[in-house]
């Protein structure tokens, strides 16, 4: 058993925090909400006061916060607590490759082992315990974060150093974006052909078109497997998440010189859904707008 401080119970550091507890670990959890700590109090976690009540003593410290500027001001605040040297620090939010650095180098100065690994996987995913966790951090780091991110997650990957973590998870979700705009795309237009949307998908998912967004996540209600356009396109993965990790993949282009112009395009897209209000969609339900 170890002793873990979870900082951020929201829609996915929730499930999460609930899985280390059943899985037989003593968790100190701490958020901003009553209405998350009390949830969490329900699935095994001891709710803590502050940021530095739940670190007193940890282990390992999780973070799953919304952005870069978050996870800095927790860590500002783990640093000028009672946190161990010997605690390792696992931030599992989705932020920029340079906050996540930057925060890794100043662990580094105070002697404390950090990694960045986000997620991949949703709220499904977090609360059934089958994420998949990108690190980035030294082969030391790793192996001793693994464990603790193995009892959230299905697969639990080593991206490389410090920072890669965040490079894989924003690079994957605007592959995932941009696919899931051209896959609704191609239903669309199957649909005005003529073509009926099941036979379409019986033909595409076993040939060249095939894709996750094709046939994990179909777009189309009734087909394929169930999927959150099977319920109105509520739950999964929010179209301002989504548009959030389009964001970070186009910064990351402009600072590193990559052309983009797809995952560009995809986030024109999703900003003009989200600003129609519709942020709090399932990011599939992007076919509605291009429906018209």
């Amino acid at each position: 058993m170890t002793r873990i401080a979870f900082i951020g119970l929201g829609n996915m550091g929730g499930g999460m925090a609930a899985n280390l507890a059943k899985a037989g670990h003593d968790v100190r959890a701490f958020d901003l909400s009553q209405d998350a700590l009390d949830r969490a109090k329900a699935a095994g976690c001891l709710p803590m006061a502050s940021v530095g009540e739940a670190a007193d003593g940890a282990e390992a410290v999780v973070t799953m916060l919304p952005a870069g500027t978050h996870v800095e001001a927790v860590y500002g605040d783990l640093f000028a607590a009672s946190l161990s040297p010997a605690a390792i620090l696992i931030d599992c939010s989705t932020i920029d490759v340079a906050t996540a650095k930057r925060v890794t180098e100043a662990a580094r100065a105070k002697g404390i082992t950090a990694v960045d690994a986000p997620v991949s996987g949703g709220i499904g995913a977090a609360n059934a315990g089958t994420l998949t966790f990108m690190v980035g951090g030294s082969e030391e780091a790793f192996g001793r974060a693994q464990p603790i991110l193995a009892a959230m997650g299905k697969a639990v990957i080593h991206a490389g150093a410090n920072g890669t973590g965040q490079a894989a998870k924003i690079a994957n979700n605007m592959l995932l974006g941009a696919t899931m705009v051209a896959t609704c795309e191609a239903f669309l237009l199957a649909e005005k052909l003529g073509l009926d949307p099941q036979t379409f998908f019986d033909i595409s998912s076993v040939s060249s078109g095939q894709s996750w967004s094709m046939t994990s996540y179909c777009p189309v209600p009734g087909v394929g497997p169930n999927t959150p356009a099977d319920h109105g396109y509520q739950g999964g993965f929010a179209t301002a998440l989504m548009l959030k990790d389009l964001k970070l993949a186009a910064a990351a282009a402009s600072d590193t010189g990559a052309d983009t112009p797809m995952g560009a395009k995809a986030a024109e897209l999703y900003q003009r859904f989200a600003e129609a209000g519709h942020g709090g969609l399932d990011f599939s339900a992007i076919i509605t707008a291009l429906r018209g």
